[in-house]
């Protein structure tokens, strides 16, 4: 590790990010003021940027190499935090995935996501002249299963689909031949009622009340609420602060998973639209790292990051303008979460040491 390496980051991305960070928490002060109980989240939320961007920088200067021989130490450090937060994690909202630092809350999925990112992508590279081996996939499959099974029973399906789509799209980055690529997507298709059978019921009322919201109106109030906050939005919003859905108090957890519709009706589409512009400039320049990056340990990393990102970023405002199940997925950087904003500034950070030494140092 080399502090000579900070030169060499890529600044636009960490404003972007540092950007996304601020905007958070002036939008998280207005979501939770006059809010009783909800005082100070904003400050905690720059407490937890500053010490996610101090980690981040400590990321960007180690060498991303060094991960690639601790692939089966940090597999296991992935499996153990996952079965601490089975044995001992805090219950809340009906589910188990905390455990208390003191300081701060960590979500072992969280974790666990960036480290399996390593797991896989090391995985992928000390076999990319095996993808066309169907044992391959297999060991690909063995490898994955155990942490989502233990994620999948917290209950957490939104952090499961997640770490689905990201081992489904680091196989793709990789070069898996196309008839496996049909073949999975077929023989998921396939399986839908097994995987349906098998889901909590909960997770299939979600689905139920998403198709057939009549079925239950007090489960659809808070989707109604935010849609009724986007479309008064209009092209400019209200004013900062001057929200009716949200100052009023008819938007539930606007701090933290409904954050959007408290930006569409304050900034209107045009700030919604920087916003999302915002992440489209952070997708690209991941995707310029994973393309710059000097193997393929280091392409599957920053692409990793970007698909983690983008399955973040869509699932949540999906869900906030109905056009997704609601799931408990927050917005990057934005939404109130301290072990998410820590979490994700650090694979931000990881994504930079990528670019940092995409060349050996002359």
């Amino acid at each position: 590790m080399s502090l000579k390496a900070w030169r060499r980051l890529d600044w636009l991305l960490l404003i972007a990010v540092v950007v996304l960070v601020l905007f958070g928490a002036a939008m998280i002060d207005s979501a939770t003021i006059q809010s009783p109980g909800l005082e100070g989240y904003a400050h905690r939320h720059l407490i937890f940027g500053t010490m996610g961007v101090v980690l981040l920088l400590f990321m960007a200067a180690f060498d991303y190499r060094l991960f690639g021989p601790l692939k089966w130490p940090l597999y296991a450090a992935t499996i153990v935090l996952l079965l601490v937060v089975d044995a001992t994690g805090q219950v809340r909202g009906g589910a188990q995935r905390w455990i208390n630092l003191g300081i701060i809350e960590v979500q072992p999925s969280e974790l666990g996501k960036g480290l399996l990112l390593l797991v896989l992508s090391q995985h992928l590279e000390e076999r990319q002249d095996r993808l066309n081996n169907p044992l391959t996939l297999i060991e690909y499959g063995i490898l994955l299963f155990p942490p989502l099974a233990l994620i999948y029973a917290q209950p957490d399906l939104g952090t499961t689909i997640s770490i689905v789509f990201l081992a489904a799209g680091l196989l793709f980055i990789a070069g898996l031949p196309w008839r496996y690529i049909f073949g999975m997507a077929a023989a998921g298709l396939l399986s839908f009622p097994l995987i349906w059978s098998f889901l909590d019921e909960y997770m299939r009322r979600r689905v139920i009340v998403f198709l057939h919201p009549e079925t239950d109106p007090q489960a659809v109030y808070n989707v109604k609420q935010a849609l009724i906050a986007v479309g008064s939005g209009g092209l400019v919003g209200k004013g900062y602060k001057l929200g009716t859905q949200s100052q009023l108090h008819f938007l539930r957890v606007r701090h933290t998973d409904f954050i959007f519709p408290v930006i569409a009706e304050e900034l209107g589409f045009l700030g919604g639209l920087v916003l999302l512009g915002l992440y489209l400039f952070v997708l690209y320049r991941l995707f310029r790292i994973s393309v710059l990056a000097r193997d393929l340990f280091g392409r599957l990393i920053a692409a990793g990051v970007a698909l983690i990102l983008f399955f973040q970023v869509f699932v949540n405002v999906g869900m906030n303008v109905g056009l997704l199940p609601v799931t408990g997925i927050p917005l990057p950087f934005v939404s109130y979460g301290g072990s998410h904003l820590v979490t994700t500034l650090v694979l931000i950070g990881l994504a930079e040491s990528v670019y940092v030494y995409r060349r050996p140092w002359g």
